[in-house]
């Protein structure tokens, strides 16, 4: 295991499951003091467990901005600065055009799309010369899906932010992209709204056929590839969008 990360401070907002666990992991495994952020104490708790090399977990909900501004508030001292800032938290939602409500819309941008703009909003006085954002986008900002308007216009959004992001912060040496993954075996699957439990084993499915390499990606697939982004082997990469998807949205 390399040291790319010796000394670095990471910060992962939505680190307690999924790809943030699996990135968490691996900037821990190579030096890196590990920050978590997730709206369940007890998934923190578990997730801080299996990351040990001193992982902080912090309870935040990065669709609340006043909790995203007191957790800077306080991790910014505590921490001095922050390399690399992984901006993983999201949520799902797949309905209609017609059963869509306005909660419904407020919900999934308040997480998806604002509450993404303010944490880097509120961490970027923390951020240095060398520093490295990566946000998780999603091919739904690519590719049309039924039901998904809503979801698909948050990520279409969060993908503009991260160009304009690194439009913006080129000049202070702070690089900024994207990682949009394709379907990927992860709980959030689970947990998306508007779909009851008896249709996902039949969207775990279909995902799988409309994926070229016919199989869903892993956590740590997506995770790989956040550390790339965040490491100086990518220094010369800034206001992408990756596609880790098994081809999904090429062809």
């Amino acid at each position: 295991m390399s040291d790319r990360f010796a000394g670095k401070a990471v910060v992962i907002i939505g680190g307690n499951s999924g790809i943030g666990l699996a990135a968490a992991k691996g900037f821990a495994a190579e030096g890196a003091k590990v920050v978590i952020t997730g709206r369940s104490q007890a998934t923190l708790d578990s997730a801080a467990a299996e990351i040990g090399h001193g992982a902080i977990a912090i309870r935040s909900d990065i669709g609340n901005v006043d909790e995203i501004t007191r957790l800077f508030a306080d991790l910014g001292p505590r921490l001095g600065s922050i390399d690399v800032l992984f901006v993983n938290a999201g949520i799902g939602a797949f309905k209609p055009i017609e059963a869509v409500t306005e909660a419904d819309w407020d919900q999934l941008h308040d997480v998806n799309l604002k509450g993404v703009f303010f944490t880097v909003q509120k961490a970027l006085p923390y951020l240095k010369s060398g520093s490295s954002i990566i946000l998780t986008g999603s091919i739904g900002a690519l590719k049309g899906i039924p039901a998904g308007s809503v979801y698909s216009a948050s990520k279409a959004g969060l993908r503009a932010l991260g160009r304009s992001f690194a439009a913006e912060l080129v000049g202070r040496g702070i690089r900024v992209n994207v990682v949009s993954p394709g379907p990927t075996d992860t709980p959030i699957i689970g947990r998306t709204a508007g779909l009851p439990a008896a249709a996902i084993p039949m969207l775990r499915k279909q995902m799988i056929e409309n994926t070229p390499m016919k199989r869903m990606g892993s956590p740590q697939e997506i995770a790989a590839t956040v550390l790339f982004l965040a490491s100086n082997e990518s220094s010369f990469v800034t206001g992408v969008d990756l596609l880790v998807d098994g081809g999904a949205a090429s062809f």
